[in-house]
């Protein structure tokens, strides 16, 4: 019998890339996002491969996120596989110039977001005894750079709830894991720079960076693993 994953910030990156080859290798999946009609894109891409099920919501937003999980018809509602892989960066500023709007958004949807996503999910996981949730870290929550104070910490949130989840929940089965990537060529620069192509295609420049199907594939090779492993 297929299982079934849960993919949130699916819509664009490293989340379109994972919902892509678990749909290839036999995984109902959950797209979640926030833009309607790149879930509709996807929904129809994926469906010659897999049964697919939509969720348009932001993961900031605690009621929806609590809303869209619990409308989950019977054919979904047993999630084997939770990707917490929503997230974004916004500004590049030294601490004392830093943009109060920019930290609550990282804040909100790296940490709190990911919390209220894996709050509506564990429940039933615990229930069935079974169940494996990846959460996208990052590098930056493993060491610091120059201007990403509030990105950095939002990581290193990350990276804490990931170590003390995997102790809450192994008593029930439950399987826990990080993985924590560096410079992946994405939409993620864009948006930290508000849409400035120039100063996102610098973050890349002199090196080969890595790219979401990268993480995507090394993210089927851990929840592919036999149970015991």
């Amino acid at each position: 019998m297929s299982k079934t994953a849960l993919v949130t910030g699916a819509t664009s990156g490293i989340g379109r890339a994972t919902a892509r080859i678990l749909a290839k290798n036999n995984y109902k999946i959950i797209l979640c996002g926030r833009r309607e009609d790149r879930l509709k894109e996807l929904d129809k891409e994926l469906s010659e491969f897999t049964e697919i099920h939509t969720l348009c919501f932001d993961v900031r937003d605690k009621i929806a996120v609590f809303e869209s999980i619990n409308s989950l018809s019977s054919a979904f509602s047993k999630i084997d596989v939770l990707i917490n892989n929503a997230g974004n960066a916004h500004g590049l500023s030294p601490i004392q110039d830093g943009n109060l709007d920019d930290w609550d958004a990282m804040i909100d949807i790296n940490v709190k977001g990911l919390l209220y996503v894996s709050k509506a999910i564990i429940p039933q996981m615990i229930e069935q005894k079974s169940g494996h949730i990846i959460n996208i870290g990052s590098i930056a929550g493993k060491e610091v750079y120059p201007n990403g104070n509030v990105y950095c910490a939002s990581k290193y949130a990350v990276d804490a709830l990931n170590k003390s989840m995997r102790m809450d929940l192994n008593p029930y089965g439950i399987r826990v894991g990080a993985i924590h990537p560096g410079m992946v060529e994405t939409e993620f620069s864009e948006v930290r720079f508000k849409g400035d192509k120039d100063k996102a295609n610098n973050t890349y420049k002199g090196l080969k960076p890595l790219i979401a199907e990268d993480i995507a594939d090394i993210i089927h090779f851990v929840v592919s693993r036999p149970y015991h492993v």
